[in-house]
């Protein structure tokens, strides 16, 4: 349970951190961003492997770029059901937050020990 509250606030963090970087992406507060990373880690967790599943033809034509589509997504999404205290102006911001977002996270997750920087993770 604590890991996973430090993975919501480092995703919070990272979430503040993308939006005032990028002038497509507006967040509230704070506690909009903790919103956002729950949400985020929700549909990330139920609806995007149906995506996945679903996209499954396209995702293996693209070899896997499609994937990045499904991303923006379901950031678009969030925002759709966050309004008005997460929004981003449309698709291309929506796929620019993914990728910052990602790197931030990560970057995060290094510095703070959540996960060494470059370590896989154990799939056992």
């Amino acid at each position: 349970m604590q890991k996973f509250l430090l993975k919501i606030l480092l995703l919070g963090t990272s979430v503040m951190f993308s939006a005032y970087l990028l002038p497509g992406v507006t967040v509230q507060d704070f506690v909009s961003a903790l919103l956002v990373a729950l949400v985020l880690s929700f549909l990330n967790a139920f609806l995007k492997p149906l995506l996945i599943l679903i996209s499954f033809p396209i995702t293996v034509l693209t070899l896997g770029l499609f994937l990045v589509v499904i991303n923006a997504l379901l950031i678009q999404l969030a925002s759709y059901l966050l309004q008005p205290s997460f929004t981003v102006d449309g698709f291309w911001w929506a796929l620019l937050f993914s990728f910052v977002l990602s790197f931030i996270s990560s970057l995060l997750e290094g510095l703070l020990g959540a996960r060494p920087l470059g370590e896989q993770r154990n799939r056992f």
